[in-house]
């Protein structure tokens, strides 16, 4: 979110414009590196795929598509990628500061600290990364110690693109989100998606969203971003986020092409007799700085919003102006250095009570944006709180908004781009109420072929969604705790290097009282040479080879265990059943295993680490041979994919 959104206050939209003529045909690096000044980074990172895949990569392409992928949120293949570059010696150290922050959005805390530490000790540069070392201690205790927070995607309007900053106004929500199609006239070439639009949906009493609708021309009236959007309580005048677009933005130089820079507006539309008028806000100046994401004070007499404008403390700041007698708006402030850093500050809300709530990466917090609260006004604010696990996450966490509470609690709006969402960045709902009844797990982890118990394992518990509700690590004695919700499932999941991880379910459903549930994980020990392991649910279409998109989930963990075991080498080897002839089930299954590698290969893992082998139905695993009969059960417990221990 930040870099897709947060980053458009300082350059959102950039129009190549080519002043030379009569080159020669670029190469694919040529038009690779092209894509990738252009900030086209979807496209780029395909073409640099492809440079890479050889037994000796260019540094800078390895780079370039790490960064391409960081910039584009996929944030697993950026540290595929990054994982690669950081072990070439010739890499600078500034590509440690890159692993470290996409660790750090990937949750994985600690391994994230070594490598900012690692940046710190090569460079003697510690205060650049001492925030982010301190998010990184902070984040494992909130997330051993969640907040009685309880989040819900809403997988009405969520959808594979990006949705977020949810305001309810009467009974529907504004939101802006990006149309599913996209023609090549209207698409953003740095996602490679449309351009926002804005959009309704209506307001359950339970707090929950139907089925979305674009909102009219009248709003969606540029051709460029538009939203987030926040009304008056009275639902007729509306303040809106857009793209400036405007034929006089500011040009910028870079490798002898000029690239033309937008930035952000924020305009003011009223509706009377249901005819709208539109007039911009009276500070924008997008020839220089930008202005967005509006928010209004309980009184509707202070307007705030985030902007890059002079006169503040650094990247983008919180601005208020107040209402002026005539209805107009004064001269801007800056809120002040209390909730402003040197970062961004973004996705100003004020809630009923008048608590700021906002976005920021510029304090210690679990990764990207983080959420924080702030009690006061205008210019004088207490030091901002993070509000810590569930509401913040090792992604990015932003447009907090609370609409409705009483003596139970309360509820309100959150969006992100965490892990578990439908796309990229999602709406959830979230409520807060404190619990009637206290169930508690208590765990242990111990060595399965030991039975000794195992200290320091990472364990995860996961909701029934898959969604991460805690994460810590078992004691010295190898015990852990968490506290549960009632009518929930759970997978509780142990993970320590050099072993097997294991999994157990847990269910609360029924339990009326407060109540102890027990579980026990055995890790097996693994990555012994020769060892064999297969990879479940590995499936091909009949007399196919290609990935399908359930196969390459699964795949998608063996690189997992390829990148955070760089010595490990591999046999990926694909079987058949008898069924067909020897000789066509000895290629069909090469063509499957070879297909299985380059999928590795195009997921970060190097080609030579891994070796292609296709046994046909050679190493039947039951009695299924040629004239043998069977059911079809039986024939598909020999078409499987392998894993063999070659190298550790």
């Amino acid at each position: 979110m930040k870099k897709k959104y947060a980053s458009m206050l300082l350059s959102l939209l950039m129009l190549f414009i080519n002043v030379a003529t009569g080159q020669e045909q670029p190469s694919l690096r040529d038009r690779a590196d092209e894509l990738y000044r252009k900030y086209e980074y979807a496209n780029a990172a395909k073409l640099y795929t492809k440079l890479v895949d050889t037994r000796s990569p260019r540094l800078q392409d390895l780079e370039r598509l790490a960064h391409s992928y960081w910039q584009m949120n996929d944030y697993e293949s950026a540290e595929n990628w990054y994982a690669r570059v950081v072990q070439r010696n010739e890499a600078s150290p500034e590509n440690l500061l890159h692993y470290g922050q996409v660790l750090k959005v990937n949750g994985k805390y600690a391994e994230a600290k070594r490598q900012l530490e690692s940046y710190a000790d090569k460079t003697g540069n510690a205060p650049a990364v001492a925030i982010q070392i301190a998010g990184c201690d902070s984040a494992l205790r909130w997330m051993a110690s969640p907040t009685l927070h309880r989040l819900r995607n809403e997988a009405t309007v969520n959808t594979a693109n990006s949705e977020f900053a949810a305001f309810p106004s009467g009974d529907d929500v504004y939101y802006a989100g990006e149309p599913s199609s996209a023609s090549s006239s209207n698409t953003y070439g740095w996602t490679g998606n449309a351009f926002l639009r804005i959009y309704t949906a209506p307001l359950s009493a339970a707090g929950t969203l139907g089925s979305p609708t674009v909102m009219p021309a009248e709003i969606n009236d540029s051709k460029y971003h538009m939203g987030p959007v926040v009304a008056e309580k009275d639902g007729n005048t509306r303040y809106v986020t857009r793209t400036y677009a405007g034929k006089d933005a500011e040009l910028q130089k870079e490798a002898g092409r000029r690239y033309r820079t937008h930035t952000l507006e924020l305009y003011i539309y009223r509706e009377t007799d249901g005819v709208w008028s539109v007039e911009p806000f009276a500070y924008n100046d997008a020839k220089a700085y930008s202005v967005g994401h509006a928010a209004l004070s309980p009184d509707e007499t202070v307007l705030y919003f985030s902007s890059d404008m002079p006169g503040g403390q650094g990247g983008t700041d919180i601005w208020y102006s107040e209402r002026q007698a005539d209805n107009s708006w004064s001269q801007p402030v800056n809120a002040g250095a209390t909730i402003n850093s040197s970062g961004d500050e973004l996705f100003p809300n004020i809630a009923p009570d008048g608590t700021l709530y906002f976005s920021s990466d510029g304090f210690a917090g679990m990764g990207g944006l983080d959420v924080f609260k702030s009690s006061g006004d205008k210019a004088r604010w207490s030091t901002p709180e993070n509000l810590r696990y569930p509401i913040n996450s090792a992604a990015d966490d932003f447009a907090y908004l609370i609409y409705g509470e009483d003596e139970e609690g309360y509820r309100g709006f959150l969006s992100s781009d965490r892990r578990g969402g439908k796309g990229g960045d999602d709406i959830y709902s979230f409520s807060f109420e404190k619990p009637k009844i206290i169930i508690i797990l208590k765990g242990t982890t111990s060595d399965k072929s030991t039975g000794e118990r195992l200290a320091a394992t990472s364990v995860t518990l996961y909701d029934g969604t898959r969604e991460i509700v805690a994460k810590k690590s078992s004691s010295d004695t190898g015990t852990f705790e968490f506290v549960l919700d009632r009518n929930q499932s759970y997978t509780v999941l142990g993970q320590k290097e050099g072993y097997h991880a294991d999994s157990a379910k847990v269910g609360t459903h029924g339990i009326t009282h407060s109540d102890t549930l027990e579980v026990a994980l055995l890790l097996e020990p693994i990555f012994q040479v020769g060892q064999t392991f297969e990879l479940e649910n590995i499936y091909y279409d009949f007399d196919k080879h290609n990935i399908r998109p359930d196969a390459a989930a699964i795949l998608d963990e063996l690189v997992r265990t390829l990148r955070d075991n760089p010595t490990l080498k591999i046999e990926l080897s694909s079987h058949t059943d008898s069924r067909g002839s020897n000789a066509y089930n000895e290629a069909l299954s090469q063509r499957r295993a070879q297909s299985a590698v380059d999928y590795l290969v195009s997921r970060g893992i190097a080609r030579d680490r891994m070796v292609a082998k296709g046994y046909g139905e050679n190493r039947l695993v039951n009695r299924c041979a040629d004239g043998v009969p069977c059911s079809r059960q039986e024939h598909q417990a020999n078409r499987r994919t392998e894993v063999t221990v070659l190298e550790y």
